[in-house]
C-alpha cells in the first residue's frame, strides 16, 4: 500500500477502478493526480461485489470522506466478457442500406452459430447507399424500411442501422433511425454504424451489431457502479474508460459501450505514461495471467491499423495495438522427467496465494521462481520447498519470451526505454535485450486503476474527402472540428480540448483525389 497522505476536506478527490481477470484494482487521487492510496482484491464472480469492496477498503484505509469524492472513473471486463462467454447480450435487429450493390454477402457472415442464435434472426438488407464522396447509389424505400421493423416487432432490444459509406454521409442512416422509432416506439436504442466503425462496411457492420447487443450490459454496469458509490456516500461524476486510454461519461457510454473493449490494458499503459513521466515507450503490464504489451506515442497507445477480431467476430473499429502473451504471476511452471521446463500459458490466477509453493500450495509458478531468486520478497512465505535449478530454466524460458514480445512490438531494432508496470512485473530481471532502460515507477501495481482515473477525455473523426470537392486545408479544419465536437459530446471541457493526431492518407483506388483522414483530439474533465 500506498503511504497514506493525511485527508483534507477541502480536497477534491477521483476513485479510479480497474476490473480485472485476476484483480480488481482501485487508487484514490488528489486534485494534483497524486496516488493517494490504492488497493487490490480479487475480481469476483458478480464483478460488482469486487468493486464495492475495493471502494470500502480504499476509503477505510485512506481516511477519505466519501463526499469529498467528485469523479469515479471504472474500466471493466463486463463488454469483453460479455461477448466471449455469449452472456447477457440483447437480441439485436440489424438494417444494412445497401440494396442492391451489396447483396452478394449476407449480414453476419463468419459469425459463430452460437453468438448468431443469441443475436437472432432479424438481419436485412434494404435499397439505398452512397458512393465514396457521398453520391446516393440508390434512394431509401422508406415504406420497405417500415415494413422490415414492423417484422422485428416485440422480438429486438435494439437496432443496428449499417449504410454503404455512412462514414462520409450519415443522412440515410439517420432517416432509417427515425421510421426505427416512429414504428418500435421512441425509446428503441439505434446504433448507427456511422458512429462506430470505419469505411469497411461488413466490419462496420460487425462492430456496430455488437455496440447495439451491449447496450444493456453497459445499462447494468452503470446502474451497479452508481448504486456501490451510493452506498458509500460517493455522489460522483461517473466516466467509463475508453479503450484509446481516455474517458467518457457515463452517458456516453450508454451508447457506445463497445468502447470499452480493451480498455485494461490502455488504462496500464495511461497510468505508466503519468507514473515514469515518459511519452514515448513500451509498456510491458504483468498481471496475474498475462503480459500486455503496448506502445506509447506521445503520451497515449497506439491504435492497431489492423481489423480486430472480437469473440471471433472481425470489426474496424478503433483498438488499441496490443500485444498478449500468457505469462503473469500466477503462470504455471511444469518440470518434466527429462529435466526440461515449460512456463504457462495457464495460470492458477486468483488462487495463487493458496496454490503457489512459497504459500505451502502444490503447484509451481513464476512466482515461486522470482522469490526463489532472490529477485522478489514476500514476507511470511517458504521458498526451501522450490527447486533453485527448475527456477534458473523457467526464468530463462520467461526472459526470452518477454525479449520475443518487445522486439514484435518495435519499430526498429533500436533500444527503447521499457516501462514495467503491474503486480507480476516482479518476475523480470533488471535487464531484457532490446530494453535501453527498464523503468518500474512508484505505485506501477497501480498503474491501471490510476491510469483510469487520470481524466483525460477523447474525440475522434474519420472520414474520405474528395480533393476536387474541398481544398486541402478546408479538409483538415472540418475534420479537426469534428474530432473536437466530439471530445466536448463525450466529456470534455471545450476549453481544454487539443488535437492529438493528424493523419491523412491518399486512397488510389477511389477516383476523385481521395483522402482519409484521422483526427484525434482530448481535454480534460
Amino acid at each position: 500500500m500506498t503511504e497514506l497522505t493525511t485527508a483534507n476536506s477541502n480536497q477534491i478527490y477521483r476513485i479510479g477502478i480497474d476490473v480485472g481477470g485476476t484483480n480488481t484494482d482501485a487508487a484514490l487521487l488528489d486534485s494534483n493526480l497524486h496516488c493517494v492510496h490504492k488497493v487490490k482484491v480479487h475480481t469476483t464472480t458478480d464483478v460488482n461485489e469486487g468493486i464495492v469492496e475495493a471502494v470500502r477498503l480504499l476509503l477505510q484505509e485512506s481516511g477519505v470522506n466519501g463526499s469529498d469524492i467528485r469523479y469515479a472513473m471504472l474500466g471493466t471486463t463486463h463488454c469483453t466478457n460479455a461477448i466471449v462467454e455469449r452472456k447477457h447480450l440483447g437480441r439485436v435487429g440489424l438494417i444494412r442500406i445497401g440494396a442492391p450493390a451489396t447483396t452478394a454477402v449476407p449480414p453476419l457472415a463468419g459469425w459463430d452459430p452460437s453468438l448468431r442464435a443469441v443475436i437472432g434472426p432479424h438481419s436485412y438488407i434494404a435499397s439505398g447507399g452512397y458512393e465514396y464522396d457521398g453520391r446516393t447509389i440508390a434512394n431509401l424505400d422508406e415504406e420497405e424500411i417500415a415494413e422490415l421493423c414492423r417484422r422485428m416487432s416485440g422480438e429486438v432490444d435494439a437496432v443496428a442501422v449499417c449504410g454503404v459509406f455512412a462514414p462520409v454521409n450519415r443522412e440515410q442512416e439517420k432517416r432509417v433511425g427515425e421510421i426505427v422509432r416512429e414504428v418500435l416506439g421512441s425509446d428503441m436504442p439505434v446504433t448507427y454504424s456511422s458512429e462506430i466503425g470505419s469505411i469497411g462496411l461488413l466490419e462496420r457492420e460487425n462492430a456496430s451489431v455488437l455496440n447495439a447487443a451491449l447496450l444493456q450490459v453497459i445499462a447494468g454496469v452503470v446502474r451497479g457502479f452508481k448504486e456501490a458509490l451510493d452506498g458509500f456516500g460517493i455522489h460522483a461524476q461517473l466516466y467509463i474508460c475508453q479503450n484509446d486510454g481516455t474517458l467518457m461519461k457515463s452517458e456516453y457510454a450508454l451508447r457506445y459501450p463497445i468502447l470499452t473493449i480493451a480498455c485494461g490494458p490502455t488504462n496500464s499503459i495511461r497510468g505508466a505514461a503519468h507514473l515514469s513521466g515518459l511519452s514515448d515507450a513500451l509498456v510491458v503490464d504483468i498481471g496475474g495471467t498475462t503480459t500486455d504489451i503496448g506502445v506509447l506515442v506521445q503520451g497515449f497507445p497506439r491504435q492497431s491499423s489492423a481489423a480486430v477480431e472480437i469473440g471471433g467476430i472481425r470489426t474496424n473499429f478503433r483498438m488499441p495495438d496490443i500485444l498478449s502473451i500468457g505469462l503473469g504471476g500466477g503462470t504455471i511452471v511444469r518440470l518434466d522427467d527429462a529435466g526440461s521446463v515449460t512456463v504457462g500459458p495457464d495460470s492458477v490466477g486468483y488462487e495463487l496465494m493458496t496454490r503457489g509453493l512459497i504459500f505451502g500450495g502444490d503447484t509451481m509458478t513464476t512466482t515461486d521462481v522470482a522469490v526463489k531468486l532472490g529477485r522478489a520478497v514476500w514476507p511470511g512465505t517458504n521458498a526451501d520447498t522450490v527447486d533453485e535449478a527448475a527456477c534458473g530454466k523457467a526464468d530463462a524460458v520467461m526472459q526470452q519470451s518477454l525479449e520475443d514480445a518487445i522486439d514484435r512490438m518495435k519499430t526498429s531494432a533500436d533500444p527503447v526505454d521499457v516501462i514495467l508496470v503491474g503486480g507480476g512485473s516482479l518476475l523480470v530481471p533488471e535487464t531484457l535485450a532490446g530494453a535501453s532502460r527498464i523503468i518500474r515507477p512508484d505505485n506501477y501495481d497501480a498503474a491501471n486503476a490510476i491510469g483510469a482515473a487520470l481524466g483525460e477525455v477523447s474525440g475522434e473523426s474519420e472520414r474520405i474527402y474528395s480533393l476536387d470537392d474541398w481544398s486541402y486545408d478546408d479538409v483538415i479544419r472540418d475534420a479537426k472540428e469534428s474530432a473536437i465536437n466530439e471530445a466536448t459530446a463525450a466529456g470534455a471541457n471545450p476549453e481544454t480540448v487539443q488535437i492529438v493526431s493528424v493523419e491523412d492518407i491518399p486512397i488510389a483506388y477511389l477516383p476523385g483525389n481521395a483522402l482519409l483522414v484521422k483526427v484525434k483530439a482530448a481535454g480534460k474533465l
